[in-house]
């Protein structure tokens, strides 16, 4: 299992590739903000209600200088899909072989229905302009949760 995140560590760097089957870095965002989420798989109903909750605050957000990263392990036609059928505007990117995912924490042992299992653990990570981790979020809850990130970052 994978080590979670601390705020001041350094985000690690990635490319993956998103529904459109365009890689897509972090680097590429230096300057701006960036909350990074990890969820388990496109098409289920957690997933769907927390990227259409970003989706829905995407303006707010982008407004005060973050972008939105979704991470899964899902491949980039699944991605694309999820975002045609839901009408998604976040950035979605696949990680199929998991290695972003085990980098941030985001991938190890959880409870799930009281049995342990070993999956995605649905966690945000907001990177600041640099690349540093400003907040590590794990085990959060799809409902609810982009408006208690909204509401944590004074927004």
């Amino acid at each position: 299992m994978s080590e979670r995140l601390q705020p001041g560590d350094t985000a690690p760097d990635f490319t993956l590739t998103d529904a459109d089957g365009d890689e897509v870095s972090l680097a590429d965002h230096r300057g701006r903000k960036v909350i990074v989420y990890f969820y388990p798989a496109a098409l289920t109903p957690g997933c769907t209600k927390q990227a259409c909750d970003f989706t829905d605050n995407l303006r707010l957000l982008a407004d005060a200088g973050y972008d939105v990263i979704g991470v899964s392990p899902d491949r980039p036609e699944k991605l694309a899909r999820f975002r045609e059928k839901e009408g998604l505007k976040v950035t979605l990117v696949g990680d199929p072989e998991k290695k972003v995912l085990e980098a941030y924490g985001a991938y190890g042992e959880k409870k799930l229905y009281g049995k342990t299992v070993t999956g995605v653990i649905r966690s945000t990570v907001v990177v600041d302009e640099e690349g540093r981790v400003e907040r590590a979020l794990y085990n959060v809850k799809a409902t609810g949760h982009v408006a208690k990130i909204i509401k944590d970052l004074g927004l």
